[in-house]
């Protein structure tokens, strides 16, 4: 009689995955092929999310057909992730015939198991930290096959467990739904910024809208030198087009343009930043916090009453739609170079009355406060989705008295 470690003492009867699922894990890559071998589509981790699976039809790999006969995925096959963000597991809904690399495991149920309650279960164990600690994530971490296959789990009927996977199926839908919708409404404001400012300068600048003034960037924003502001605060252009402190933001995404040290130069609310590597791919905008950026970064002010918000949307969009990429150097492979401000400057751009920039900027402005409030309200529906998932494979609710649940 065993108690599960990451559950207390929900149940004492508790069995191993692997006595219950069927697990195989993936295809070491090849290089190339032997007697025999065809090419065939593969999945590995990076194709594997908690909301689902998402085949890249690019990712191919030899293999003989005895491989493809035992490695195939078939619709309703769990694939758990081995490396990395170990743990991480969806189901297969897909087309028959592609096979699976090694970072993947692929589980089904023996009689009297449904996979459908494995991931949910693998989903509470992966929000209370106990997958980390068994693959010490400290380190590389690695979900070996041993590792995965020895995890006690809750030893109960299938009835149950289709009970609970039924439940949790309808409720975690209902809260993604609605996390997606608070999303949506975000995008749609997004979308009529932008069309505002398409509507504007014209859908290309490589066609001369008729009337419309091109001048270089130098003549409507101009290049800042502001010493380092020892606050400690750090700003970051993000590649989604958000410049704030990494404090504020609290998450990763940015690169390395920046130590935690202050140096470079300093930067103000409201100034437009410019990443010198990454404005390519929308690492553009006003910032929102006050604080020090690396010399990469060009930081500007708009001339002759400009707004700043509406300056950091232009460009960015001129940056994604590679208007822009015509004006800078090839730094790296998929990167163009801004570095250059006597380069970048004479870039050409629309030129734009104030007072409709400050029309936009206003709304650009606007719609910030609530993204905020719509990330803290996903957050608090994302907890309570993982409250929900480990008190039902736990038996902490009655899933066949329970209603709808309230997020």
């Amino acid at each position: 009689m065993k108690t599960i470690p990451w559950l207390g003492d929900y149940s004492s009867l508790t069995i191993p995955v692997k006595h219950s699922y069927k697990l195989v894990l993936g295809k070491m890559e090849q290089p190339r092929p032997t007697d025999g071998d065809i090419e065939v589509e593969y999945l590995n981790s990076g194709c594997v999310f908690w909301h689902g699976v998402e085949p890249n039809q690019d990712r191919m790999m030899w293999a003989s057909l005895s491989e493809i006969r035992s490695l195939s995925v078939r619709s309703g096959d769990l694939l758990i992730s081995e490396g990395g963000d170990v743990g991480r597991a969806a189901i297969y809904y897909g087309e028959p015939g592609r096979i699976f690399q090694k970072s993947l495991h692929r589980a089904r149920g023996y009689k009297g198991s449904d996979v459908r309650y494995l991931k949910y279960v693998l989903v509470a164990l992966h929000g209370s930290g106990w997958l980390d600690i068994l693959c010490n994530k400290a380190t590389l971490a690695h979900l070996t096959a041993e590792k995965l296959g020895s995890i006690e789990i809750p030893c109960i009927p299938i009835k149950e467990q289709r009970r609970i996977a039924d439940f949790l199926d309808a409720e975690t839908a209902r809260i993604d739904q609605l996390m997606s919708a608070q999303l949506r409404v975000l995008d749609l404001l997004e979308e009529q910024v932008n069309s505002r400012i398409l509507e504007l300068i014209g859908q290309s600048l490589l066609v001369r809208q008729e009337g419309a003034a091109i001048v270089p960037i130098r003549r409507v924003i101009k290049k800042l030198n502001r010493p380092v502001i020892s606050t400690g605060e750090i700003v970051t252009a993000f590649r989604d087009g958000q410049v704030t402190s990494r404090i504020i933001r609290r998450s990763e995404g940015y690169t390395l343009a920046a130590s935690s040290e202050p140096q470079g130069q300093g930067v103000k609310a409201g100034d437009i930043v410019i990443h010198g590597l990454d404005g390519f791919a929308g690492a553009i905008g006003d910032s929102e916090a006050s604080g020090s950026c690396s010399p990469v970064y060009h930081v500007c002010s708009p001339i002759d009453s400009g707004n700043s918000a509406f300056y950091g949307r232009l460009l960015r969009l001129l940056a994604l739609s590679d208007y822009l990429a015509l004006f800078g150097a090839s730094a790296r492979e998929r990167a163009v170079d801004f570095r250059n401000w006597q380069i970048f400057g004479h870039a050409p751009i629309p030129k734009v009355m104030p007072e409709e920039q400050h029309e936009i900027g206003d709304l650009i402005t606007k719609i910030r406060p609530l993204r905020e409030g719509v990330k803290r309200f996903n957050e608090r529906l994302a907890e309570r989705r993982q409250a929900l998932i480990t008190t039902a494979v736990t038996g902490q609710v009655d899933v066949s008295t329970a209603g709808g649940v309230a997020v």
